[in-house]
């Protein structure tokens, strides 16, 4: 999910300025999607490469646990989701797929970075490891 900036500068002493995140808008999935079944099972193979392509391409701006705490994460507009929530989590494979292969506004699409579906099937099997 996402959130809409609202600029609104506010100045204090220094004129230091900062601002302020409104709520997040929905990210719609079509159904096609959210009926997919995960092909790749979600075992130690499977796990390793997904923790290998998640290293590779989502950690710097996900973090290593899924947080949205990754190293870039701060210079993006919309701040990522903490994947380890239960309502991120309750969200059907084949949305995280989705949202991984089409991406949206700062996420970007990894349906070209990560050409091999599989993969990115294993990086869902990975990412329901942060779950709280």
């Amino acid at each position: 999910m996402r959130f809409q900036k609202l600029i609104l500068p506010l100045v204090f002493v220094g004129g230091a300025s900062f601002t302020l995140l409104t709520q997040k808008e929905p990210w719609p999935v079509p159904d096609k999607y959210n009926k997919m079944t995960n092909p790749v099972k979600g075992d130690a193979e499977a796990l390793a490469t997904g923790k290998e392509v998640w290293t590779k391409h989502c950690q710097s701006c996900h973090g290593k646990a899924g947080k949205g705490d990754g190293s870039k994460a701060a210079q993006l507009k919309t701040l990522p989701d903490d994947l380890s929530k239960a309502d991120v989590q309750k969200q059907p494979d084949g949305a995280f797929f989705y949202k991984t292969s089409e991406g949206r506004d700062d996420m970007p699409s990894f349906k070209k970075k990560i050409p091999d579906q599989e993969d990115i099937w294993a990086v869902v099997n990975y990412m329901r490891t942060f779950k709280k």
